[in-house]
């Protein structure tokens, strides 16, 4: 049976593995994971036992709006509900309560947000990919 848990509290090697497994993720290090969990507002993952199974993480400003990113599931337990799990478990979170907007940055698996909910009719946003500029004088 999955369990979800809101606690930041494990160890980021089991998130590093997770990554690991997708190409938009891959390559991340253990250092960068550990700061990415002090800085994120709230994190949701789904366990299997002592297993990492699955995680989504939120910024927010708890009022106005909320992204959600790296939603990633174990290669071995998707088709099992899990992503939905966590993409709800974000959504009904009593401290997120208040927040009128929950914005979503995915260019892969539309159908399975369009069917939480979420509209690709409101996109609107740009990017700016430190990778790809010159350093800023």
């Amino acid at each position: 049976m999955i369990r979800y848990s809101d606690s930041p509290d494990f160890d980021p090697q089991q998130l590093l593995a997770l990554f690991e497994q997708a190409d938009w993720a891959r390559g991340r290090s253990v250092n960068d994971i550990q700061r990415m969990l002090t800085e994120t507002d709230l994190l949701i993952s789904a366990w299997d036992g002592i297993q990492l199974v699955g995680v989504g993480r939120v910024l927010t400003d708890y009022v106005y709006r909320a992204s959600i990113w790296d939603v990633i599931v174990d290669v071995n337990y998707q088709d099992r509900d899990i992503g939905k799990g966590l993409v709800q478990g974000i959504l009904t979170h009593a401290s997120l309560a208040r927040v009128e907007l929950f914005w979503l940055c995915t260019r892969r698996y539309q159908g399975f947000y369009t069917s939480l909910g979420f509209s690709d009719k409101e996109q609107t946003g740009m990017v700016w990919d430190r990778r790809k500029q010159p350093p800023l004088s």
